[in-house]
């Protein structure tokens, strides 16, 4: 095996860099408009523009056409870890978080677009702070599909594999991988442009309506609001949970939207257990608010489709404390947490498609006890799941399992209560944001210690990097030449 071009890696890094200092600069209109500090992101541009053009300009330093996997790996994680710190930046100099580890688990909440805060009074914050704090979440959002396309993909990172049997590299959807990108992009900027219009009309002001567009199509959840979206009239909130739907489905059905090729669309097998699981999920809890709450109809389907929604989509957004409804919609919420979005989406958690595998070989092996000799394989969308595939998702689901409970066990190790020890390792694995108990969908982490918040932190990296991509960096094997 050839040992890793780190000169490549460093290139890919200051790229990121540049991203992140370039970004800052979108900021210092809105500081100039409500007459705010421009000062904080001025510096948070300079601070990250030189090391970004030193490693990217660096001599001698180059990009392969094609990346080898280990280079692939050291790259991806080394870039969110980059373009996580950078991002702390805007909080540390403006004053508005004076620690770092307050600062780091904002940001790594932001990028990795899980949602969990910190900020107790977010109302009080400089406007300038609460766009850099949105715009993560966008950023992050966007980030994350087109390393989905354009790298990972051919690294043969599990569920990446999911995606890609609808993408380029076997239905050959587009040309070129740069002109998926651009296709990508183009549908994440309507969704984003759309949802701000929709908003807009329903009477929210242009600036939390931008604010609370990133957060809905990145499946975030940061608001502008400590209140979240339940002081918005009934329009906002279903506008959101449609946005919150869409954001969570996968960009190829876009794709096929567009190109009118419905039939690929009606016969997508994820999408179709998509809509069926979020259906029979809203039914349940609004079922459930009905009959042991004293909310009418329309209030129990409103706050059930919406935390629902945002629960499976991963973004975290809220309406109604979930901690005062009855006991079994609450059980459910927390369930609906590992649940996660489509692949090929903004979205966290184990994913759709991954699930329905899973009971694909549920329903086989269950054959398999009458009729030993049966020979069943496993489908997705007509196309053949192999065996290296079918097995490595299984490994997912347990090592995800696995990683929720170490974390968990750790939180409660620090001296956190167990019912948030367990919402908290859950949320963040997961990157949905709210967890249970005091940091519930209207709480925040803030009384969180600071062990507790950075193991937070480890598991919304390790979650938004799907795992196997931080295993590959522990293991002997990837190092050696």
């Amino acid at each position: 095996m050839n040992t890793i071009n780190f000169r490549s890696v460093f290139k890919i890094i200051g790229l990121i860099l540049l991203i992140s200092a370039f970004s800052f600069l979108l900021c210092m209109p809105v500081a100039l408009i409500y007459t705010e500090p421009v000062r904080p992101f001025l510096l948070s541009f300079v601070i990250a523009l030189v090391p970004g053009a030193l490693l990217f300009f660096l001599p001698g330093s180059h990009l392969n056409q094609k990346i080898t996997t280990r280079e692939g790996y050291l790259s991806v994680t080394l870039g969110w870890v980059v373009l996580v710190l950078s991002g702390t930046l805007p909080y540390l100099l403006s004053g508005e978080i004076d620690s770092v580890v307050n600062a780091i688990f904002e940001s790594v909440s932001g990028y990795t677009t899980t949602g969990a805060s910190i900020l107790t009074d977010i109302e009080i914050v400089p406007k300038s702070v609460l766009f850099w704090r949105s715009f993560t979440h966008w950023i992050g959002g966007i980030g994350i599909i087109l390393l989905v396309i354009i790298i990972l993909p051919s690294l043969k990172v599990g569920g990446y594999n999911l995606f890609a049997m609808e993408s380029s590299l076997k239905e050959k959807i587009l040309p070129r991988t740069k002109s998926i990108a651009r296709t990508i992009l183009l549908i994440y900027l309507g969704l984003t442009v759309a949802e701000i219009i929709l908003l807009t009309a329903g009477g929210m002001d242009l600036f939390d309506s931008i604010c609370h567009s990133f957060g809905t199509v990145a499946t975030g959840g940061f608001s502008t609001k400590n209140t979240s979206i339940s002081g918005y009239s009934g329009y906002i909130q279903y506008v959101i949970t449609l946005f919150m739907f869409l954001a969570a489905t996968s960009y190829v059905v876009f794709y096929f939207l567009i190109k009118r090729a419905f039939f690929r669309v009606s016969t997508n097998e994820e999408f179709r257990f998509y809509i069926f699981f979020t259906t029979a999920s809203v039914v349940t809890v609004t079922m459930i608010l009905f009959v042991g709450s004293e909310m009418s109809f329309e209030e129990s389907f409103r706050h059930s489709v919406f935390q629902v929604v945002s629960t499976i989509s991963t973004t975290g957004y809220a309406t109604s404390d979930y901690t005062l409804w009855p006991v079994a919609a609450y059980v459910l919420i927390f369930l609906l947490i590992f649940a996660g979005g489509s692949t090929g989406s903004t979205t966290g958690g184990i994913k759709m498609a991954r699930h329905l595998i899973s009971l694909k070989n549920l329903r086989n092996v269950t054959v398999r006890l009458q009729h030993p000799n049966a020979v069943m394989p496993v489908k997705l969308n007509g196309h053949l799941v192999p065996d290296n595939i079918n097995s490595l998702i299984t490994v997912f689901i347990q090592l995800y399992v696995l990683i929720f409970i170490a974390g968990m066990m750790v939180l409660l190790i620090s001296g956190i209560p167990a019912d948030e020890a367990a919402g908290a390792s859950a949320a963040s694995l997961s990157c949905v944001g709210p967890g249970l108990g005091a940091s519930g969908n209207m709480g925040n982490f803030e009384h969180f210690n600071g062990v507790a918040k950075m193991t937070m932190v480890l598991l919304m990296i390790i979650g938004r990097l799907e795992i196997f991509t931080i295993i590959a960096l522990f293991t002997r094997a990837f190092w050696k030449k």
